[in-house]
């Protein structure tokens, strides 16, 4: 009863003499420290974002322009402001008596600081500007890797030039361009080149009228539309991508678009459960904290490229609420707490105390409270958490009618602003190097879908802490794309070494003896409510019994060999990925890789088609056994690096199309062409988890430290998901996953064969490779 006894501020009790009141001192201590606590963040944030609002400049810089021209000004004689400050002032002024000879000098000062700053405010205009557009020219990507021509080497020293010193995480947000809008008739020229290539004849000839009837009518006038919004809105994808392609779909998030990351994969720093999530929450909130004073450096390409940083700002304190026709994305800017669930239970973890961020030795004290915590889950309550894994309608639905008032209020507002949300999971999961493909698809099942009722799919990340201490992580997708996470997740993974751990396993320091405890959430669900969290968890489990995933770490050659033969690592293991589908399906199909755009602002994500005629010629050479295979794969290495290039650039396709189309819903015009296009499915969908903070591992002397990456589900229900990460020189991380359910991939032993048609594909490119 002690904690509940320091929760409360003071008591009082009515006697015959009076109200006799007793202050709890050390309570209102906390009180006072968490106001410190929180006005020294807003102080912050108010720093920074005046920081960043005039970036490039620096309060340095305006001492230097302000005194350097008030110094001029005093050495000439000159009066900056040309009478203008003395004229106001007696304007405003009655009593013409008080201004004095001796006043004139103050004008001087008040007019050196105001035409001195007006100086300053106008060289960061023009300095900002002027880095547009550099940053507006993409030319340097036509460079090689190690070989940049003397027209790039000149742009990256202006670049640099004009980006100031030191800057900040948001620092480039106004210097950033705006996506341009590719043109009608280039998006629809290079369509029809990305499906030459699965179109018979006759297909092709239907397709390419229809093309042409769209660019002739329709095209040119959604165009207007389009052009009028990008000159008004920040990014004229991103807003619309994120409501229609995330927020409005009404299927379960869960598979279908929350994705997860893996940990260590050779390396198990302690098999104490609490131990490990004390250092990773810890890491995580430090992380945190780096965030919002903005000093976690800006990801800039070649060290001096910068990309945009806008998708950072709701990693945090974020949830997806449900809605009956639309989710919406919930964002607070303050949250003290976590949410944490352990065999059935929802409990309530504040990280301060003290007005200070708790210590990993006492968030592991935390954690060791509750998971020895014996109370059963109330009625309801051990499922509860299978509504945001099912279907968002009923969902949305039963919110309202369940938890919009009362204690089930308070406990969902528990974790929905919550900074993040935590399962101790009751399993155990690893790496087994004795049963590498069991152990590692396990693992992969779990995080992306656990018991389904385990995860609250809603909140922006999960942690997963299991039984034995190994952790991974489960991300809703709408608020940001995946190296966003990942960059988190890099961080997490690279303080743990530095944190450490004691010989038994525990956190380093102690624990802390008046700490008070976790909070257990209570809850109140009636069982028309326990219906509908049935009904969810039903949906829930058809799907992710459904899944199947195939996780490989492969580690027969890696980038080192791929880069010596002067070829994109990325764009081979495309080409790879389309010799394994062949050889598997004895056809081609529609692939989808992701990209990013944030060399703009607000940018997220581009497709590039890789199934192109030039990969299809190799691939045909490969099967054949043919003496052209070399020419024929630069040759397809060459073009899947230009499409990747374009994708980057603004130059896409698929994202064009889709606003678009979006347009012509909005102006209630019906296009044969861009229904065509959009319902196409994607077969084979792909994507790369780069390794973003190559500095936090040294991967040369400690090649242990390498995580397995991650993955997500397929995206086609007759098609196949494929993640990879590329690490060091030697190995590069496979997942893939598929449907149970189809015909296509209608087995594991499907996807195995599949994944080997693969594997065999790498090696013989490997063989190919030394012939050179």
């Amino acid at each position: 009863m002690a904690e509940a006894h320091q929760a409360v501020a003071f008591q009082f009790t009515v006697t015959p003499d009076g109200i006799d009141l007793h202050l709890c001192h050390e309570a209102l201590r906390q009180v006072y420290l968490s106001g410190l606590h929180s006005w020294k963040k807003r102080f912050v944030r108010f720093k920074n974002g005046v920081m960043t609002g005039v970036y490039p400049g620096s309060p340095a810089g305006f001492m230097i322009v302000v005194v350097s021209y008030m110094s001029y000004n005093k050495y000439k004689m000159l009066d900056p402001s040309l009478g203008l400050v003395a004229k106001l002032v007696i304007m405003t002024t009655s009593y013409l008596m008080l201004f004095s000879l001796s006043a004139q000098s103050g004008y001087q000062i008040v007019g050196g600081v105001l035409v001195g700053t007006g100086l300053w405010v106008t060289i960061i205009m023009i300095m900002r500007n002027v880095l547009k557009s550099l940053l507006s020219w993409h030319g340097w990507m036509q460079s090689r890797h190690g070989s940049l021509t003397l027209s790039t080497r000149v742009w990256l020293f202006l670049v640099k030039l004009f980006s100031g010193r030191k800057p900040m995480l948001y620092s480039f947000q106004n210097s950033l361009p705006r996506l341009p809008v590719p043109s009608v008739k280039d998006t629809c020229r290079r369509y029809l080149e990305s499906v030459r290539p699965l179109m018979n004849d006759e297909q092709f000839e239907r397709m390419t009228a229809l093309s042409k009837d769209f660019e002739k009518n329709l095209g040119p006038r959604l165009q207007w539309y389009l052009k009028l919004k990008s000159w008004w809105a920040s990014n004229y994808v991103s807003d619309w991508w994120e409501e229609y392609i995330y927020l409005r779909g009404r299927g379960p998030i869960m598979v279908n678009s929350n994705y997860y990351a893996m940990d260590f994969l050779y390396v198990f720093p302690t098999s104490v459960q609490a131990a490990r999530a004390g250092n990773a929450i810890h890491s995580i909130m430090l992380y945190r904290r780096k965030l919002d004073r903005a000093q976690i450096k800006p990801l800039m390409l070649l060290h001096t490229i910068p990309m945009c940083s806008s998708q950072y700002e709701r990693m945090f304190n974020t949830t997806r609420v449900p809605g009956v026709e639309t989710d919406t994305i919930q964002h607070m800017n303050e949250s003290k707490h976590i949410a944490v669930y352990h065999k059935g239970r929802f409990f309530k973890v504040w990280m301060f105390y003290d007005g200070r961020l708790l210590l990993p030795r006492e968030i592991e004290q935390q954690m060791e409270r509750i998971l020895a915590d014996k109370s059963e889950p109330s009625p309801g309550e051990e499922k509860l958490a299978a509504l945001t894994a099912g279907e968002r309608t009923p969902w949305a639905k039963a919110r309202d009618a369940h938890f919009s008032r009362g204690k089930n209020k308070l406990c969902l507002d528990a974790i929905e602003k919550a900074a993040f949300f935590v399962t101790l999971d009751d399993t155990e999961q690893r790496y087994d190097a004795d049963n590498k493909v069991k152990s590692l698809d396990s693992y992969a099942k779990s995080l992306l879908h656990g018991k389904c009722y385990d995860r609250w799919f809603d909140k922006s990340f999960n942690i997963i802490i299991y039984k034995n201490g190994t952790m991974g992580l489960n991300a809703e997708h709408s608020w940001a794309d995946a190296p966003i996470v990942g960059h988190l997740w890099e961080h997490v993974l690279s303080m743990d070494p530095k944190l450490g751990y004691t010989e038994e396993g525990h956190c380093h320091g102690k624990q802390h003896p008046n700490l008070p405890g976790p909070q257990r959430l209570q809850w109140d669900i009636s069982a028309e409510c326990q219906e509908v969290i049935e009904s969810s968890l039903t949906v829930a489990r058809a799907l992710a019994d459904d899944v199947d995933c195939h996780i490989i770490p492969f580690n027969e050659f890696g980038k080192g060999l791929i880069k010596s033969c002067r070829t994109s690592p990325d764009a081979f293991i495309q080409i790879a990925l389309q010799l394994a589908h062949y050889r598997d399906k004895g056809k081609f199909c529609l692939t989808y890789e992701a990209s990013m755009t944030r060399l703009f602002r607000e940018g997220r994500t581009e497709t590039v088609r890789s199934c192109t005629m030039e990969t299809c010629d190799f691939v045909r050479a490969m099967v054949r056994d043919e003496t052209e295979r070399l020419r024929l794969l630069k040759v397809a290495a060459e073009k899947h690096q230009n499409m990747y290039r374009l994708a980057m650039t603004g130059e896409g396709i698929d994202r064009h199309l889709f606003c678009l189309y979006v347009v012509s819903k909005y102006l209630g015009e019906d296009s044969a062409f861009l229904k065509e296009v959009l319902s196409e499915p994607w077969r084979l969908s792909t994507s790369q988890t780069p390794l973003q903070q190559v500095e936090l591992f040294d991967l040369v002397r400690h090649p242990e430290l390498v995580s397995s990456g991650g993955g997500f589900g397929p995206v086609a229900d007759d098609g196949y998901g494929v993640s990879y990460i590329i690490l060091g020189d030697s190995l590069i991380n496979f997942h893939i996953s598929s449907k149970f359910s189809s015909p296509e991939t209608v087995s594991r032993a499907s996807l195995s064969d599949s994944f080997y048609l693969f594997t065999g594909s790498l090696n013989k490119f490997s063989s190919l490779f030394n012939r050179i």
